[in-house]
């Protein structure tokens, strides 16, 4: 028995009136007077659903089909045909299985109303079943597998970096530590401390907040590649923008400046617009109404503009002159917040910006120190309504001033020395970036809220399912 998908269907690879088979699950059902029921299912192939038209003369009409409620699976044999009254297309069973009923329908959580995602993130092994958490899941599937394509297509090489490391790429405390030591019985050492020698790795391990110092190993080797995968921060941040288990696109390229990728960076942006476009229209119109924003105009206006540039410095006088708008002053050498990105990119511009050449004690010790050696070769890049969402480098690729930015930052240049061989030999200049998927996805979707953008969040406090 060949199965039938409902995306088959309405892409007309099924021909009317030819007998099909497919497995779904039921959305809603009403049922007629005379003897005719009339059932909305969906398999999550598409966005949209189709109706199949069980009428009495079905064998299990009044033992089955009449006690079908949303939730139940069922396979369906019928045929393929025009509705009567409407140009569209709907399925006349000529027999239903049931698959798997409903318990209890009126204690199932997931009924075919409209549910806040908030209420959604309490049952996130049945949010699925949902007409936006299906659309958000679609769309990220289409974005993931275009970056694939996109980056094999331009040369790059996919490198699975380690998730667990000894290095602090960030510079930063906000690390999970990997253990296998008995928390009830912790080894110390002579001085008191935990005594990390005995534990799995023989040494202090974490889960890793960048695969990006494994990755320059390739680069420096391969010339271009990128890795995919989940990165972890146990920053203690409860906001719609953090999550503690995220997934990360990191980019690296050797020979590029800091222009250089960042244009690359605007490339492949454009590239996932215009895919998702046209593989996610259906999706993005109805999370359109959702979310009440203009996700397809923002996609195509993007698609057709080119890569705007502002220095650090000028974005701070900016900010600054804005006395209406923000009480309390900038100092130069000060990160930007999120509504200090917001009113750069959202109100004053009015469009994507690259802010450049940010003061180096606000940034990591492997970027490039400029010549002025008071800013680095760094950007980050800035859409309307979401904020930051790639951020990039020149990578430093002189070994003194690499040691030096590692003693500047506290760090031991010993814990690094793997990574300052690739300055000792053969060193080249390189650059890459990092594109965070959720955060991405939040820009396609309009959802605001990165725990709705991953299929299982991790939140401090929150690690159910």
């Amino acid at each position: 028995m060949k199965l039938t998908t409902i995306i088959d269907i309405f892409n007309k690879k099924i021909l009317t009136s030819q007998i099909i088979f497919i497995n779904a699950w039921v959305r809603n059902k009403r049922d007629s007077k005379i003897g005719i029921s009339f059932i909305d299912i969906y398999d999550g192939s598409c966005f949209k659903h189709i109706q199949v038209i069980a009428n009495k003369d079905l064998k299990n009409y009044k033992k089955d089909i009449l006690q079908l409620t949303s939730g139940c699976s069922v396979c369906i044999e019928g045929i393929v045909q025009k509705s009567i009254n409407k140009d569209q297309l709907e399925i006349y069973a000529k027999s239903i299985k049931i698959i798997g009923n409903v318990f209890n329908p009126e204690t199932y959580p997931i009924a075919p109303k409209s549910h806040t995602l908030e209420y959604l993130r309490n049952l996130a092994h049945l949010r699925p079943r949902t007409n936006i958490i299906g659309a958000i899941t679609r769309i990220r599937h289409f974005i993931a597998q275009e970056i694939h394509t996109f980056l094999s297509q331009q040369g790059f090489l996919w490198i699975s970096t380690p998730l667990i490391t000894a290095l602090n790429t960030e510079g930063s405390g906000e690390m999970f530590c990997v253990s296998t030591l008995n928390f009830e019985d912790i080894p110390k050492n002579l001085k008191g401390k935990v005594d990390y020698k005995k534990d799995f790795f023989g040494k202090k391990t974490f889960l890793t907040v960048s695969g990006q110092l494994h990755l320059e190993s390739y680069a420096c080797a391969l010339s271009k590649v990128y890795t995919f995968g989940p990165t972890f921060r146990a920053e203690n941040s409860n906001t719609t923008r953090h999550l503690a288990e995220f997934w990360m696109i990191e980019i690296e390229a050797a020979f590029l400046n800091l222009d250089e990728i960042i244009l690359f960076a605007y490339k492949m942006l454009k590239n996932i617009f215009k895919n998702v476009l046209g593989r996610c229209f259906d999706d993005l119109i109805f999370l359109e109404k959702k979310t009440n924003t203009n996700l397809i105009n923002r996609m195509q206006q993007f698609i057709v503009s080119e890569a705007f540039f502002i220095e650090y410095t000028e974005a701070i006088k900016i900010i600054n002159n804005s006395t209406n708008y923000f009480k309390s002053y900038l100092n130069w050498g000060e990160d930007f917040s999120s509504e200090h990105e917001k009113y750069l990119s959202d109100i004053y511009y009015k469009k994507p910006i690259v802010i450049k050449n940010y003061p180096k004690k606000i940034k990591a010790f492997y970027m490039r120190l400029n010549q002025d050696q008071k800013t680095v070769a760094s950007a980050d890049i800035l859409l309307p309504g979401i904020g930051e969402i790639i951020g990039g480098s020149q990578r430093e690729e002189r070994w003194e001033q690499l040691n030096l930015r590692l003693k500047e930052n506290n760090l031991n240049p010993e814990n690094y020395n793997w990574y300052q061989d690739l300055r000792r030999y053969g060193t080249v200049p390189h650059s890459g970036f990092g594109l965070g998927l959720e955060r991405l996805l939040s820009y396609v979707t309009g959802i605001k809220n990165v725990r709705d953008l991953i299929p299982f969040p991790r939140t401090p406090k929150y690690a159910n399912f």
